[in-house]
C-alpha cells in the first residue's frame, strides 16, 4: 500500500472510530443512522453500505450486540441484579422480548446463561469487528516493585477464561484474603491465544495479598510478579482488543525502543474492569518485562 493510500485508510478508520466512541457513549439512547452519519460526515444516503462494509455488521446488529454483551456481563457478574431490570437496561421493553433476543443471540436464556455461562459459543456469536486504530501509542517505562499475589491457573480454551475469572472472583469473596475494593487484580499471559492450540493455553488470573494464602479447595496458589522496569501502555476499552495494545509494544515499540526482553511474560493491571464498568470505559495497563 501506498504511503497516501495508508493516509486515507487511517483517515477513514478515524472517521469510524467517532461512530463507534458515539455509539459506546449513547448506547442506550436511540441511535438513528442521521445521528450516525452526522458523526464521521458521511452521507446518510450511503452510510448504512459504508457501516456493513467495514464491521460485517448492519448499525442495528452491531448496537445489540454492544447491548445483549453488556447484558451478558451484568448477568454473570453482578448477581444480584434482577434479570428484569438488566433486560430494561438493555433497551428491551420486557423481560420476554430480552430473553428472547438474548436465547436466539446466545443459544441460551438469561437464566440459563447466569446460571452456567456457555463462554465458549459466547465468545463465537459476540465477536466484536476489527478495529483499525492509530498506530501511535503512549509508551512509558516504570519500575515495578515485587508484587505477591493469588493466582488462578487458566489452562484451557481462552474462550472459556471468563469461567475462571468467576471462581476467582467466588475465591476472592469467600476468602477475603485479596479485597477486590483494596488489592489491584492482575493477569499474566504466558501464551498469544491467536496462535496457540487451545489445549496448551496458559493464564493466570491474580489478585494482590499482603500474605500467603493457605491451600484451599479452589485451586488458588501463591505466585510473584518480580520486579524490573517494564514499558508500560494503557489500553482503553474492551480486553477483547487488548491485543492491539500488545502487539504495539511487540511490533511498533520495541524495535524503535533499544530496549531488550526479559524472562517474563507479559502481564495485565486490570484498573476499571468490565464487571464494574462499561466496556468502552475499561481501562488495563499492560506491562512488558525489560532488562
Amino acid at each position: 500500500m501506498k504511503v497516501d493510500d495508508k493516509t486515507a485508510s487511517a483517515a477513514y478508520a478515524m472517521r469510524f472510530d467517532r461512530v463507534f466512541d458515539y455509539i459506546d457513549q449513547h448506547l442506550f439512547k436511540p441511535l438513528s443512522v442521521d445521528e450516525l452519519s452526522k458523526q464521521a460526515n458521511f452521507s446518510r444516503f450511503h452510510f448504512q453500505r459504508q457501516f456493513s462494509a467495514y464491521t460485517g455488521l448492519s448499525t442495528t446488529r452491531y448496537i445489540r450486540l454492544l447491548r445483549l454483551r453488556k447484558a451478558s456481563y451484568q448477568l454473570v457478574f453482578q448477581e444480584r441484579r434482577s434479570i428484569t431490570d438488566i433486560g430494561l437496561d438493555a433497551g428491551f421493553e420486557n423481560a420476554e422480548s430480552f430473553s428472547r433476543a438474548f436465547k436466539k443471540c446466545i443459544g441460551q436464556t438469561p437464566t440459563q446463561f447466569r446460571k452456567h455461562p456457555a463462554w465458549q459459543p459466547w465468545n463465537e456469536r459476540m465477536l466484536l469487528p476489527k478495529r483499525l486504530r492509530s498506530p501511535r501509542m503512549n509508551v512509558t517505562i516504570v519500575d515495578f516493585s515485587e508484587t505477591l499475589v493469588a493466582a488462578l491457573e487458566h489452562r484451557a480454551s481462552p474462550s472459556l477464561l471468563m469461567d475462571t475469572v468467576r471462581k476467582f472472583i467466588t475465591w476472592r469473596k469467600q476468602s477475603g484474603l485479596s479485597p477486590i475494593i483494596s488489592s489491584r487484580t492482575f493477569g499474566i499471559a504466558y501464551d498469544d491465544p491467536t496462535n496457540t492450540p487451545t489445549d496448551s493455553f496458559r493464564f493466570d488470573v491474580c489478585g494482590e495479598v499482603k500474605q500467603p494464602v493457605p491451600a484451599n479447595s479452589h485451586g488458588v496458589v501463591n505466585k510473584q510478579i518480580p520486579e524490573g522496569r517494564y514499558a508500560v501502555v494503557r489500553h482503553i476499552g474492551s480486553t477483547d482488543r487488548i491485543s492491539d495494545s500488545v502487539y504495539y509494544l511487540y511490533r511498533e515499540w520495541l524495535p524503535e525502543s533499544g530496549e531488550e526482553l526479559r524472562e517474563f511474560p507479559v502481564f495485565f493491571h486490570y484498573i476499571k474492569r468490565v464487571s464494574e464498568t462499561a466496556e468502552h470505559e475499561q481501562v488495563t495497563d499492560v506491562y512488558l518485562p525489560l532488562v
